[in-house]
C-alpha cells in the first residue's frame, strides 16, 4: 500500500495509468471541450471539491477536467471492488487530487477513505469539508446528514450513536466512525462542512432517491443537481454502457458462451433495456421480470418475454438484477437455480442480492477475484459476480470512456452551476434539481464531432413554424426519448 495525503495500492502502476489516461481522453470529447472552454478562466478557483465516484481511468479525466478548472480535490472510490489501481497512482502520483482509494476494500477502509476524501486540514487543525460534491450512490452525502444529525443530539444532551442499534454491516461502520470523533472531542464537524457545502451533483439512481426523500422530508442540507435524470446520461450512461459493460464483466469473469443460453433480467429500466439488447445481442434467450406495466409492455414490443422469476428460476441460466432495489434474489430462490446458474448484479447499490442468506447456507469457494461458487448442502451450486456489487466494475472496467465523458460533462456543468449560482438565488438549499435542457443538449452536441455526425440547422421560417428557436432547445422538458 502506498501512502502520503492519498492512499492507493501501489504508487508504481502510476506511468501505466497515465498512459491509459491519455488514450481516454481521445475518447472523451465533452470533458476535453470543457477544459477548451472554462480552461482559461479556472472557474473553479479556491473551490474545494470531494468525490465518491468509482476511480477508474474514465473518472480521471473528469478528475483532471475539474483540477484543470482550478479545483482541489480530494477523491474515494463509491464502491469497494471499481478501483483501477492504475487509474489511482496516476491521480495520486502527479498530485491531481488527494485519493483514498483501492480494489478490494473492506467495508471499514471504504468508510474510512470516505471520511478523508471529506476532511481537508485547516490551520486550526480541524477536519474542515468541501464547497462542493460530486456523489454516486449517495454515500458521501449520507456520511455528512448522519455526522450532522449525531453531532446535534451530543451538543443537546451528550447522546453518542449506536452501533448495535443496527443490523446493516455499512451503517454500523458509519455510526463506529461518528461516534469515534465525537469521543475524540471533534464535535462541530459534520456541522461546519454542512454550512459549508454549497452543493451535490448526483450520478445515479439510488442516490437521487435518497435525495429527495430528504427534500421531502425537509432535511437535506445543501443543495442537489441530479445529474443522473439528464437525458444525456441516464439514456447513453444506464443504457449504452450497461449494453456494453454487462457482457464484458461476464465474460472476463466466467468465459461462458452466452449464445443459447437463457438470461434472466430483473427490471427492464434504462439499465435493463441495456442488459437485455446485449444478452440477445449475443444470442441469449432472454426473459424480463418487472414490476412497471408500461416498462413491461415495452419489453414485450421489444420481443421479450415478460414473466415472473419462479417461472424460470429453476430453467435460466443467468441471472442479472437492475433495478436499484432490494431483495431481488433471495438465498431461497437462489437455491432453486440449476448447478453453475451465474448470478450478477449491475443494478447500482449491493443488496439486491441476498448475499448473508446466500452465505448462511451454502459453502463459499472463490474462483478468483470477485468470482465465487456457493455450493449447497445437496451439492449444486451458483456462481456469483462481485459479492452482489456491480460485476460491471468488479469484473472488468464499467463503461467505455466515449459514455462516461456524457455523463461526466454533465457533473462538469452541474458544478459550474452550483459554484457559479452560488450566491444567487437560482438555487434554494435544500432542493433538487435538473439541468435545463439546453445543457443536456449541449453536452451532446459535444460529443458529435468525435463521430463525424452533421447537425440540420432550422431555417428561421421552420423555427417561427414549429416555435422552436433556432438554436434549442428542441424538445419541451415532457418528451421521453
Amino acid at each position: 500500500m502506498s501512502t502520503g495525503d492519498y492512499k492507493v495500492a501501489d504508487i508504481s502502476l502510476a506511468d501505466y495509468g497515465r498512459k491509459d489516461i491519455e488514450l481516454a481522453e481521445v475518447e472523451m470529447p465533452g470533458l476535453m471541450a470543457c477544459r477548451t472552454e472554462f480552461g482559461e478562466a479556472k472557474p473553479f478557483n479556491g473551490a474545494r471539491v470531494s468525490g465518491s465516484l468509482h476511480m477508474t481511468i474514465q473518472t480521471a479525466v473528469l478528475i483532471e477536467t475539474m483540477k484543470e478548472l482550478g479545483s482541489d480535490i480530494r477523491w474515494c472510490s463509491c464502491n469497494i471492488f471499481s478501483t483501477q489501481d492504475h487509474a489511482a497512482a496516476a491521480i495520486a502520483r502527479d498530485e491531481s487530487a488527494a485519493v483514498f482509494a483501492w480494489k478490494g476494500e473492506t467495508l471499514e477502509e471504504y468508510w474510512e477513505c470516505t471520511l478523508n476524501a471529506l476532511t481537508w486540514q485547516d490551520d486550526d487543525g480541524k477536519g474542515h469539508g468541501p464547497d462542493l460534491i460530486i456523489d454516486d450512490g449517495g454515500d458521501m452525502t449520507l456520511l455528512i446528514h448522519e455526522g450532522k444529525k449525531a453531532e446535534d443530539l451530543f451538543l443537546k444532551d451528550g447522546t453518542v450513536p449506536d452501533p448495535t442499534s443496527t443490523d446493516n454491516a455499512e451503517f454500523k461502520i458509519v455510526l463506529t466512525i461518528i461516534k469515534r470523533l465525537l469521543l475524540a472531542g471533534t464535535t462541530d464537524k459534520w456541522n461546519t462542512i454542512a454550512s459549508r457545502c454549497h452543493g451535490v451533483s448526483e450520478e445515479t439512481t439510488t442516490g437521487v432517491h435518497r435525495l429527495y426523500t430528504m427534500e421531502k422530508i425537509g432535511s437535506l442540507l445543501f443543495t442537489a443537481i441530479n445529474v443522473n435524470d439528464s437525458v444525456t446520461k441516464s439514456k447513453f450512461d444506464n443504457l449504452y454502457g450497461c449494453k456494453h459493460s454487462l457482457p464484458d464483466g461476464l465474460m472476463r469473469a466466467t468465459d461462458v458462451m452466452l449464445a443459447g443460453k437463457k438470461a434472466v433480467i430483473c427490471g427492464y429500466g434504462d439499465v435493463g433495456k441495456g442488459c437485455a439488447a446485449a444478452m440477445r445481442a449475443n444470442g441469449c434467450v432472454v426473459f424480463i421480470t418487472e414490476i412497471d406495466p408500461i416498462c413491461a409492455l415495452q419489453a414485450c414490443m421489444e420481443g421479450f418475454t415478460v414473466t415472473t422469476l419462479e417461472t424460470v428460476i429453476d430453467t435460466a441460466d443467468i441471472f442479472i438484477t437492475t433495478t436499484g432495489n432490494k431483495g431481488i434474489l433471495m438465498n431461497e430462490s437462489m437455491s432453486q437455480m440449476k448447478n453453475n446458474a451465474i448470478v450478477g448484479n449491475i443494478g447500482h447499490f449491493d443488496n439486491e442480492i441476498d448475499m448473508d442468506g446466500l452465505m448462511k447456507a451454502t459453502k463459499r469457494i472463490n474462483i478468483k477475484p470477485q468470482v465465487d461458487k456457493f455450493v449447497y448442502p445437496d451439492g449444486h451450486g451458483i456462481i456469483v459476480l462481485a459479492e452482489g456489487r456491480l460485476l460491471n466494475l468488479g469484473c472488468a472496467t464499467g463503461h467505455p470512456s466515449f459514455v462516461m465523458s456524457c455523463s461526466f460533462t454533465n457533473q462538469v456543468l452541474a458544478q459550474l452551476e452550483l459554484y457559479n449560482e452560488k450566491d444567487t438565488d437560482k438555487y434554494t438549499r435544500g432542493k433538487v434539481y435538473v439541468l435545463p435542457k439546453h445543457l443536456d443538449e449541449k453536452v451532446a452536441k459535444l460529443h458529435l464531432g468525435a463521430l463525424g455526425a452533421k447537425l440540420t440547422i432550422l431555417s428561421k421560417e421552420q423555427s417561427d413554424y414549429v416555435g422552436i428557436p433556432v438554436n434549442g432547445p428542441y424538445k419541451p422538458d415532457t418528451y421521453r426519448y
